[in-house]
């Protein structure tokens, strides 16, 4: 991703009004100092969503969302950092001064030119398939049910038997060699020789979520003709890992809704698209990857997989399950009965039986628990000890803790084993798995002490009371408090710039430290001064101080132990004097 200059996001903050911004999704009405509405990321009938045009934040009481103007439009649009600042700055006149090593002008010349040789790629291989040539081709995708004008939506396309037909073109539009093979489009022989890639195919073109063209999918004509289907390599504007088929389509449809349909191939994402208005994307014969998985949660946090039924297709559904679920995804399974794919499915029974099957699928973690039981004589000692094994791995994937219980009173129940005894495994397969250490989860609003939230509170509404409350302190006195994160943060700020903001604080913080601290900031009063607040928590840290220092001198004391304890009632004795300096000075 390409770095922003943070002088340039700054302006972009500036310019950008975060009250207009919202108000073209959300209708806003003043309410003392700030702005309120009801909340588009949650349904509500009562107002609880609130604007801060001053200090340029918005928060909702309702849900507890909250950030700055660039955060709204990742998360109203569903798009991530850098796309946000992109279509904020077009909207604002400004130009996007990009840095960094994958944003130099000639790496992104060089991704234009890709993109603009797939677009004239697309247009041909369209081209080709509604010329006599392309007989034959459309014949095929008429014998498969799809309508003129899904197959024109999809933008399908014929690659012909020639050997340059398509490298011939592109050349002739002025596109050079080297960049032509760079794109995937023709490929390079031992002899030397380049050629185009796809040849008599069907021709699937595959697209950014923003419609862009990026790489394409050929589907063989004849039935002797290997590979089946042929796909674009990996280039610098296509990773396969990352992109999911059809998504442009269906994007807008995701929104609406709470869950998605995957499928694994082209035809059958064409079919789910034609016949059953349902939100679906396609894996492109792939197991699903964390970044498909980060892409699927912009828009939901449920995933229906309708993968093909043989042996390859269960196995790419459970490797995709078995991510899902550690991604914290809700996750179904639905196996289409009579061995067949969704397009088969549907071309035979129609798209409401389709629908009716993903309405009835099965919760993945119920579907491999049935599964699992099905392999293992469950009578046996031995069995039940391999089946509670295999399951424990999968448990311990879940990571939101109860559901995981949950999931071990269903593995007790099945291999007739104590509840309690299955969840202590569990918990324990768990704390193995984490191999690193995760981000700390925030605390709720009620968890922070008072001068926690009076400083952040500062933070958001008192900058400049606030850097001078922080001058007072250092990361020791605040690096053990629930809202370490955000304090942190503010002080390495604080300490590094001389232009402090709210706004470039809350750039700085994630999604739930940014939603905690606007929750903070959004109450009408201060909950304390920030110099009080600072003092206090320097108080805190000197206090926890003295009384690990006294724990280590009883320690000693009953050990019989008397070196050391001289130094140790020193530092109790300055510690002491601290915390009386505190109350004299006020700081």
């Amino acid at each position: 991703m390409a770095l922003f200059p943070s002088a340039f996001i700054d302006d972009l903050r500036t310019r950008a009004d975060i009250v207009q911004v919202i108000q073209e999704h959300v209708s806003l009405k003043k309410a003392g100092t700030s702005y309120k509405g009801l909340c588009p990321f949650h349904g509500e009938k009562t107002p609880s969503f609130h604007v801060n045009a001053e200090k340029g934040f918005f928060h909702c009481f309702g849900c507890g969302v909250g950030g700055d103007v660039i955060k709204f439009v990742e998360m109203h649009e569903k798009i991530g950092f850098g796309e946000a600042v992109r279509h904020l700055a077009r909207k604002m006149g400004l130009t996007i001064p990009e840095t960094g090593p994958d944003a130099n002008e000639g790496d992104t010349r060089e991704r234009e030119t890709l993109l603009k040789i797939h677009e004239v790629a697309a247009a041909y291989f369209r081209e080709q398939l509604e010329g006599p040539g392309g007989a034959r081709a459309r014949q095929q995708l008429t014998a498969r049910g799809l309508t003129p004008e899904t197959i024109a939506a999809l933008g399908h396309g014929y690659a012909s038997s020639a050997r340059d037909a398509l490298k011939n073109t592109l050349l002739e539009q002025g596109f050079s060699m080297p960049l032509l093979v760079r794109s995937g489009l023709v490929v390079e022989r031992d002899n030397g020789q380049i050629v185009d890639r796809f040849r008599n195919r069907l021709m699937i073109p595959i697209a950014r979520d923003t419609g862009s063209v990026v790489a394409f999918g050929g589907r063989a004509m004849d039935a002797d003709q290997v590979p089946k289907y042929l796909n674009s390599p990996e280039t610098p504007i296509y990773t396969k890992g990352r992109t999911l088929y059809g998504l442009n389509h269906t994007k807008a449809f995701l929104r609406t809704t709470e869950f998605v349909v995957v499928v694994e191939g082209y035809f059958d994402f064409a079919q789910v698209f034609q016949e059953c208005r349902l939100p679906v994307v396609a894996s492109c014969g792939t197991a699903l990857t964390p970044q498909h998985a980060q892409v699927l949660k912009r828009f939901v946090s449920k995933v229906v997989l309708s993968f093909d039924p043989d042996a390859a297709g269960l196995g790419a559904a459970a490797r995709s399950c078995d991510m899902l679920v550690g991604e914290g995804f809700q996750v179904n399974v639905a196996v289409l009965p009579g061995g067949d794919d969704p397009d088969a499915f549907i071309q035979k029974r129609g798209g409401r039986q389709y629908i009716a099957q993903v309405q009835q699928s099965t919760p993945y973690l119920e579907y491999l628990l049935d599964r699992t039981v099905a392999s293992h004589d469950l009578r046996k000692d031995d069995s039940r000890r391999a089946f509670l094994q295999e399951m424990l791995g999968v448990a311990a994937r879940i990571p939101d803790a109860a559901a995981r219980d949950q999931f071990g009173d269903r593995i007790a129940h099945r291999a007739r084993i104590t509840e309690s005894v299955v969840r202590d495994e569990i918990r324990k397969a768990a704390v193995e798995r984490r191999t690193t250490v995760g981000i700390r989860e925030m605390p709720s609003l009620g968890h922070l002490k008072p001068a926690e939230r009076g400083l952040i509170w500062a933070l958001l509404n008192q900058p400049d009371e606030a850097v001078r409350a922080l001058g007072t302190l250092d990361c020791e006195d605040v690096d053990t408090l629930a809202a370490a994160p955000i304090l942190q943060q503010a002080l390495d700020l604080a300490h590094s710039h001389a232009d402090f903001s709210p706004a470039s604080l809350l750039a700085r913080l994630s999604t739930e430290e940014a939603q905690l601290a606007t929750g903070i900031a959004a109450e009408p009063h201060a909950p304390a001064p920030a110099l009080a607040c600072a003092k206090a928590l320097r108080r805190l840290r000197f206090e926890r101080q003295n009384a690990s220092v006294q724990r280590e001198i009883d320690r000693l004391q009953e050990s019989g132990v008397g070196s050391g304890i001289d130094s140790l009632w020193q530092q109790k004795r300055e510690l002491l004097q601290r915390i009386a300096a505190l109350e004299v000075s006020g700081t």
